[in-house]
C-alpha cells in the first residue's frame, strides 16, 4: 500500500493555497493603489497514475472504466484581470483615468512601458512624467499653429510652460447699438448742430503685436432713415474709414455701405485693415434705429494681444489645451493610448507599469474615441479594481483549502504510524 501519494498530494495542496493566499495578499496590500489591477490565481489538476487501462465492450462482456488515482494539483495560472476602476475626482488637470482598454504609454531608459496609473505631473522639463519613478509619458506634439501634424510620430510628451500666444491683429469689428429715430438732420458749420443729430462711440482693436488702438465712430443723421459714419483714430482727426447706413421703416438697417477701415499703426505693427462688408449688413447688423436714446457700443473683435500659459485642460480625446491669458485655448499635444489584443499576457514590472511579452501581442496605438472605446478623463484618477469582501471570501477559501490539505497530511501520518506499529 503507497501511503506517500496523499502525502505528496497534500503538498501540492499546501503550496497551492499559499499561492492564492500570496496573490489575495499583494491584492489587498494594493486596495488604494491608484489604476491597480488586481490578479487571481487558478489551479489545475497534475497528471494522473494510471492503476487499469479501460477496455472496450467485446462479446458480451461490457466496457472497463480506467482506474485512475491523481497527485495532486498545481497551479493552473496567474491572471491580471483588467476591469474597470471606479474614478474619482482629483482636480489636479494633469491626473488622467482612462475608461475602456486603453493603456498610457510610458518611456524609461529607452524602453516603453504602459500603465493605467494617472498621477502625471511636470517635471523641470516641462516633460509630463509620473513622479514616482521619472517616466514619461508619450504623445504627438502640436505645431505652433495647433494642429497635430498628420505625419507626428510618438514621442515624450515635453510641452513649453513658458509658451506665448502671438497677438492677432483685428480684422472684423461686430458694433450693436441704437440710433435715435426722433434725432434732428445733422447740420455743420458754420450752423449749431442739433442736439442729437451727431453721436460718437470709441472701442479698442489691437495690431499684429497685441497694441492697442481707440477708434472713434461718429454718427449723423443725413435724413430721413439715413445715417452716414465716419473712423477716426483717437487724438486724429483724419478718416480711417467711412460709409452710410439706410434704415426701414420698422427700424432695421437694411443696407451699409463702406469701409474697410484701414490704417498703419506707428507701433511698428502690420498695416491693418477692418472689415466693414460694403453693400452688406455685416458688422452694423446690432445697429437699429427706434425711438430712444443713441448709443452705439462695441459687440465683438477677433484680436488680442499676446498671452501667457496659465493652465492646460485635457480632452477626452487625449488633447492637451492650453489656456492663455488672452482667452486664447491652442493645442499643445495630443496623448496616445496603447491597447493589446490581450492585456492579461502583459509582464508586471514595477510601480503600477507592465511590458508587453510574446502573448500579449503588440500594442496597437491608437486615439481615445477614435476606433477605440477608450477615453482618458482629466481631473480624475482611476481606482484600484480590487474587491475587498470577494478578497476576503477568496481568503476564507484559501484557508480552508490549506487546513483540508494540512488534515490529508496528518491523517496520512497517523496511517503510517499505525502501519509501523503492526509490527511490535
Amino acid at each position: 500500500m503507497s501511503l506517500t501519494r496523499s502525502l505528496f498530494a497534500g503538498v501540492t495542496g499546501l503550496r497551492n493555497h499559499q499561492v492564492m493566499l500570496d496573490v489575495i495578499g499583494n491584492n489587498i496590500s494594493n486596495i488604494n493603489t491608484i489604476g491597480f489591477k488586481g490578479s487571481r490565481a487558478t489551479f489545475s489538476e497534475m497528471f494522473s497514475q494510471t492503476r487499469l487501462s479501460g477496455f472496450r465492450p467485446s462479446g458480451e462482456n461490457g466496457g472497463i472504466n480506467p482506474q485512475q488515482i491523481g497527485l495532486g494539483a498545481s497551479v493552473g495560472s496567474i491572471d491580471a484581470m483588467f476591469t474597470q476602476g471606479n474614478l474619482e475626482a482629483s482636480g489636479s488637470a494633469t491626473d488622467l483615468g482612462i475608461t475602456g482598454n486603453g493603456f498610457f504609454i510610458l518611456q524609461q531608459d529607452g524602453q516603453r512601458f504602459f500603465t493605467r496609473v494617472g498621477n502625471f505631473t511636470f517635471d523641470a522639463a516641462g516633460n509630463m512624467v509620473l513622479p514616482g519613478n521619472g517616466a514619461v509619458l508619450q504623445g504627438k506634439l502640436a505645431a505652433a499653429d495647433g494642429t497635430i501634424p498628420v505625419n507626428a510620430v510618438i514621442t515624450n510628451l515635453k510641452l513649453a510652460l513658458d509658451q506665448k500666444a502671438p497677438a492677432k491683429a483685428t480684422t472684423n469689428v461686430k458694433l450693436a447699438g441704437n440710433l435715435d429715430s426722433g434725432a434732428p438732420v445733422y447740420v455743420g458749420p458754420p450752423l449749431p448742430t442739433p442736439p442729437g443729430s451727431e453721436v460718437q462711440s470709441t472701442f479698442q482693436v489691437y495690431d499684429s503685436l497685441g497694441n492697442q488702438h481707440s477708434i472713434t465712430m461718429t454718427y449723423r443723421k443725413t435724413g430721413a432713415n439715413n445715417w452716414s459714419w465716419n473712423a477716426t483714430l483717437a487724438g486724429s482727426p483724419a478718416s480711417i474709414g467711412a460709409g452710410a447706413m439706410t434704415f426701414d421703416g420698422t427700424g432695421t438697417l437694411t443696407t451699409n455701405t463702406g469701409g474697410p477701415i484701414a490704417f498703419t499703426p506707428t507701433t511698428g505693427a502690420n498695416a491693418m485693415s477692418i472689415t466693414f462688408n460694403a453693400g452688406q449688413i455685416g458688422q452694423f447688423a446690432g445697429i437699429t434705429q427706434t425711438s430712444g436714446n443713441s448709443l452705439v457700443n462695441l459687440r465683438d473683435q477677433d484680436g488680442y494681444k499676446s498671452g501667457t500659459l496659465e493652465n492646460i485642460a485635457i480632452e477626452k480625446n487625449g488633447k492637451i489645451q492650453g489656456k492663455f491669458s488672452n482667452g486664447t485655448i491652442i493645442t499643445l499635444g495630443q496623448i496616445v493610448l496603447a491597447e493589446f489584443n490581450n492585456p492579461v499576457g502583459l509582464n508586471r514590472t514595477t510601480e503600477g507599469m507592465f511590458s508587453a511579452s510574446g502573448n500579449s501581442g503588440t500594442a496597437a496605438y491608437v486615439i481615445a474615441g477614435e476606433g477605440s472605446n477608450s477615453q482618458i478623463n482629466g481631473g480624475a484618477l482611476e481606482q484600484s479594481n480590487v474587491d475587498l469582501a470577494e478578497e476576503f471570501t477568496r481568503m476564507i477559501i484559501a484557508q480552508r483549502g490549506y487546513q483540508a490539505n494540512a488534515r490529508i497530511i496528518t491523517t496520512t501520518d497517523e496511517i503510517l504510524q499505525e502501519t509501523v506499529n503492526l509490527k511490535r
